[in-house]
C-alpha cells in the first residue's frame, strides 16, 4: 500500500486493467486538485527505462489503430505532459501528421487555434502547425493525453479543432482513464452535438478514490525542502547536437510522415555525437525539457541500445508534494526558474536519481531554453549541481518554423482554361506548366537518344503529330460508332469502383491517357447521383521513374489516401500497373502515406488489373489522337533541369492547337450515350464481380513470345493493344505493326496511320491482342 493511501486515504481502483501503470501522488497548493496520478511508464516524474516508455506508447497506438479500422489519421498530443507519448502513438500508427499543443509562443509561427485546460496550473494551449494545412483536413483525429480525469480538456480541444476543421471521427487515447459515468456521458453528449463519433481507448481504466478533505489534509502536511544540497557541487559540460534547420525535432509545428526519414538520419547523427562525450559505464538519466520529450526519449533509447545504462524523464510545470518515503513516488524534487525569457513561473524536476549509483544527468533542450537563466542562481543547472549532480547539457538547434513552412509548401493544381481545354471542375492537373519551354525534338533523333541510353523518354517531348483530314474524318466515324460501347465501359468501371470502395472516392487519373477516362467516370457518377461530387485529379507517372511523389504529398495533405482510386485508359503489357505498385510501395517505405495500388482502367486486354470496364481490346477513341483529344495537354515531363524537388512533374498546354481540339466533343458524345446504356450497366458490374478477376498477366506472356520471335532486345519495344499501337505510330519510330485480323474495324485508324508513315502491317492470326506495334531499333 502506498504512503498516500495509508496516511491520507487517496487510493486508486481499477476496472480489470493493469494496476501497475500509476501510483498515488499528491499536489500541494492546488485547492481544486490535491491528488496526482504518477505514471510509471510516462517518464515524467520517475526515471524510466526508455524501452518501457516506448512500449507503452506502442501499446496505446495499437489500441488506436483498432478503433481507426485501417483509416489514416492525424494525432494531437497535449502539452506538456503528453507531447512525447502522442508522438509515440503517431509513430506507431504511421499518422499522416503529428502535432502537439504548445505553451511557448513562437513569434515566427502562425497560431491555428487554442484551448484551455480547466484543472491545470497552466491553461493556455496553442496549436501552431506549419503550414496550417498540414493539420487541416478531414481525417480522423486522435487526441493523446497521459490521463483522462474528467475528459474536459480533451473536449475543449476537440471543440476548438472542430470549429476549424470538422471531422466525423475522433479518438481520445490515454494511458489511464479515470472518468466517472457522468464524465463519460458528457463525451456522448459532445459526440451528438458535433455529429461525430468519439471513441476512447486506454491502457488502464479505473477511478481515483479521493477523500473529501484531501486538499485540506495535504495543505496541513509539513513542508519538505526542495533543491537538496549535496556534499559537493557537481560539474557542467556542454555538447551541441547537430540538427538540420528544416527537420522538425518534435511536433510543436507538426511532424509529417514525410519528415520521418530526415528525422531518423538526424537522430542517428545526434546520438553519435552525444555518445562520443559519455563514459558508457556510467549510468545516465536523460532529461527532456518541458515540451521537448520525444527526441530526448529516442536519444535515451539510442544510448541504452549502445550499452549505456540509461533512464529517461522530463521536467514539468506541475508542483507536487515531495516526501522521502520508500513507498511514495516523489522522493526528492528541484524547483527552478523557467529558462525561457519572459516566463517567471517556476518549473520542477523530480527524483532525477539512480538508486545505488551516481548517474550523469543529460539535460536535452532546444535553443530557446538555453538561456542565462539556466546557470543563474535558482536556475536548473544551479540547483542540480548544488545537489551534487554532474550535468551534461545537450543543446539541439531545432527547426525553424519559417523553413518548415517553406519546405512543406506544396504547389497548387493547374486548371482550365488557363491550363488545358477541360473545364476547371472536370479535372485539377497536379502538373507544372512548361508551356513556354521548347521541349519537342525530332521523333527519329529523340528515339535514337532514348535507345542509346543518353536520355530518358520523359525528359523531352515528341513533336505533336497532327493527322490529315481523312484521319480526322475516321476519328469522327469511330467516335460515333463506339460511343455507346465506351459509355457502357465507363459506367461499368465507375460503378465497380463505388461498389467496392464507396461513394467517398477521389479519382486520380494517370496523365494523360487516364484523364478523359477519369472525367467520364466522374460525369457518370454525377449523372446517376446529381448530389455526388467526386474530386478528380491528373498526376504523372513515368516508367522507370515512378509516380510523382510531390503529387502524392498533395493528395495526402488534402484527402484520405484510402479514398484515392488511380485511373488509366487501358492496359497493354501491364507495365504501368507494375510501376504504380512499386512506386506506391517505395513512397510508403520512405515515410509517405499508404495508397491503394488497385488501378481502375476502361479496358484491360492484358488481364493486368481487377477493376475494369471491359477486357476487350477495342478502339478507345481517346487513343486515336494526341493532345487534341486529351485537353490539349502534352504527355508528362520529368526533367531535372526543369522540375525541382518540390515541383510537380511538368507538361505543356498546346493553346495553338485549339482549332483542332476534339477533347470536349469526345466527352460530350460519350456522356450523351449514358442514358442509352444505363440499364445495361448493373448486369455488367454483377458479371465482373462474380468472375475470377485475378490478374493473369497473359498479355505480358504474349509480348515475350513476340519479342523472342522477332528478335527484339527489350519488351519496351513491343506495344500491345489498340491504344499502345496507336501511340507507337503517333510518337515513336515504328518498325512494323502486327494485326490479328487484316480488316478488323478496331484498327482501321492504325492501318491508315501505318500507310501514311510507310510502316508494314503483318497479319498474325494467333496474336493475343487485336494488334501490336513494334518500335524500330535505331542503334
Amino acid at each position: 500500500m502506498s504512503w498516500a493511501t495509508r496516511e491520507l486515504g487517496f487510493a486508486l481502483g481499477y476496472d480489470g486493467t493493469d494496476p501497475g501503470l500509476i501510483e498515488p501522488g499528491l499536489r500541494k497548493g492546488n485547492p481544486r486538485r490535491a491528488h496526482l496520478l504518477v505514471s510509471t511508464v510516462l517518464g515524467k516524474h520517475i526515471p524510466t527505462d526508455p524501452a518501457a516508455v516506448l512500449d507503452a506508447g506502442n501499446r496505446l497506438g495499437d489500441l488506436v489503430r483498432e478503433r481507426l479500422g485501417g483509416s489514416d489519421a492525424v494525432v494531437l498530443g497535449f502539452a506538456e505532459t503528453a507531447t512525447g507519448l502522442g508522438h509515440c502513438v503517431a509513430a506507431r500508427i504511421g499518422a499522416r501528421c503529428y502535432l502537439h499543443s504548445t505553451r511557448r509562443a513562437v513569434p515566427a509561427a502562425h497560431t491555428l487555434a487554442g484551448f484551455e485546460e480547466g484543472h491545470s496550473h497552466a491553461t493556455s494551449h496553442l496549436l501552431q502547425p506549419e503550414p496550417a494545412g498540414v493539420f487541416a483536413d478531414g481525417l480522423p483525429l486522435v487526441l493523446v493525453d497521459d490521463e483522462i480525469s474528467t475528459g474536459a480538456t480533451a473536449l475543449d480541444a476537440l471543440r476548438a479543432l472542430h470549429r476549424f476543421a470538422p471531422r466525423t471521427h475522433y479518438v481520445l487515447a490515454s494511458l489511464v482513464d479515470m472518468r466517472t459515468a457522468a464524465d463519460r456521458a458528457k463525451v456522448e453528449d459532445a459526440a451528438a452535438e458535433l455529429g461525430a463519433r468519439i471513441d476512447t481507448v486506454c491502457l488502464a481504466a479505473g477511478r481515483a478514490e479521493v477523500p473529501a478533505g484531501l486538499p485540506a489534509a495535504v495543505a496541513a502536511l509539513p513542508e519538505h525542502r526542495l533543491n537538496p544540497a549535496g556534499a559537493r557541487r557537481g560539474s557542467v559540460a556542454r555538447v551541441r547536437l547537430p540538427w538540420p534547420a528544416d527537420v522538425p525535432e518534435g511536433g510543436r509545428h507538426g511532424f509529417l510522415r514525410a519528415d520521418l526519414p530526415g528525422f531518423e538520419r538526424a537522430l542517428a547523427a545526434a546520438a553519435a555525437e552525444l555518445r562520443s562525450g559519455l563514459d558508457p559505464a556510467r549510468p545516465a538519466v536523460v532529461i527532456g525539457h518541458e515540451e521537448l520529450m520525444y527526441l530526448p526519449l529516442r536519444l535515451a533509447a539510442a544510448l541504452a541500445a549502445a550499452g549505456t545504462p540509461t533512464r529517461f524523464q522530463t521536467t514539468t510545470r506541475s508542483p507536487a508534494y515531495v516526501l522521502d518515503e520508500p513507498d511514495y513516488p516523489l522522493r526528492r524534487g528541484f524547483r527552478f526558474t523557467a529558462p525561457e525569457s519572459g516566463d517567471d513561473a517556476p518549473r520542477y524536476l523530480y527524483n532525477a536519481a539512480w538508486p545505488g549509483a551516481d548517474p550523469l544527468l543529460v539535460l536535452v533542450l532546444d535553443e530557446p531554453a538555453d538561456t542565462p537563466a539556466l546557470t543563474a542562481a535558482g536556475g536548473l543547472l544551479d540547483v542540480l549541481t548544488a545537489g551534487g549532480a554532474d550535468v551534461l547539457v545537450a543543446v539541439v538547434p531545432g527547426a525553424d518554423p519559417r523553413l518548415l513552412r517553406a519546405a512543406r509548401a506544396l504547389p497548387e493544381p493547374l486548371y482550365g482554361p488557363d491550363f488545358g481545354s477541360y473545364a476547371a471542375h472536370e479535372v485539377a492537373w497536379l502538373l507544372k506548366d512548361l508551356s513556354a519551354v521548347d521541349l519537342e525534338a525530332d521523333v527519329a533523333e529523340r528515339e535514337q537518344r532514348i535507345q542509346a541510353g543518353v536520355a530518358h523518354y520523359a525528359e523531352s517531348l515528341p513533336i505533336e503529330f497532327q493527322p490529315d483530314a481523312a484521319y480526322r474524318e475516321l476519328f469522327d466515324k469511330v467516335l460515333a460508332e463506339s460511343a455507346e460501347r465506351l459509355a457502357l465501359a465507363v459506367g461499368t468501371v465507375a460503378e465497380l469502383v463505388v461498389a467496392e470502395r464507396g461513394d467517398d472516392v477521389v479519382l486520380v487519373s494517370l496523365a494523360r491517357a487516364g484523364t478523359p477516362i477519369g472525367i467520364l467516370m466522374r460525369r457518370w457518377l454525377r449523372h446517376r447521383s446529381p448530389a455526388l461530387t467526386v474530386p478528380h485529379y491528373a498526376v504523372s507517372i513515368v516508367r522507370d521513374r515512378g509516380i510523382d511523389a510531390v503529387a502524392l504529398d498533395y493528395l495526402a495533405a488534402h484527402h484520405d489516401p484510402a479514398s484515392v482510386v488511380f485511373v488509366d485508359g487501358w492496359t497493354g503489357k501491364g507495365a504501368i500497373a507494375r510501376e504504380l505498385t512499386a512506386a506506391l510501395d517505395e513512397y510508403h517505405a520512405a515515410g509517405g502515406a499508404r495508397f491503394d495500388d488497385e488501378l481502375a482502367v476502361l479496358a484491360d486486354p492484358g488481364h493486368c488489373v481487377r477493376t475494369f470496364g471491359t477486357r476487350d481490346d477495342f478502339l478507345i477513341a481517346s487513343a486515336c489522337l494526341n493532345s487534341t483529344v486529351s485537353g490539349l495537354v502534352s504527355r508528362t515531363v520529368l526533367n531535372a533541369e526543369l522540375i525541382g524537388a518540390r515541383d510537380f512533374h511538368g507538361a505543356k498546354f498546346y493553346r495553338e492547337l485549339a482549332a483542332d481540339d476534339v477533347s470536349g466533343r469526345l466527352l460530350d458524345t460519350v456522356t450523351d450515350a449514358f442514358d442509352t446504356v444505363r440499364d445495361l450497366v448493373p448486369a455488367e458490374v454483377a458479371a465482373i464481380r462474380a468472375s475470377d478477376r485475378t490478374p493473369t498477366w497473359t498479355g505480358w506472356g504474349s509480348v515475350e513470345r513476340v519479342r523472342a520471335e522477332y528478335g527484339i532486345g527489350t519488351v519496351n519495344f513491343v506495344k500491345p493493344g489498340v491504344g499502345e499501337t496507336t501511340r507507337v505510330l503517333l510518337r515513336r519510330v515504328p518498325w512494323r505493326v502486327l494485326v490479328r485480323d487484316a480488316d478488323a474495324p478496331e484498327h482501321a485508324h492504325i492501318r491508315m496511320l501505318a500507310a501514311a508513315r510507310g510502316v508494314p502491317v503483318e497479319v498474325v492470326p494467333e496474336l493475343a491482342y487485336s494488334c501490336m506495334g513494334l518500335i524500330k531499333d535505331v542503334q
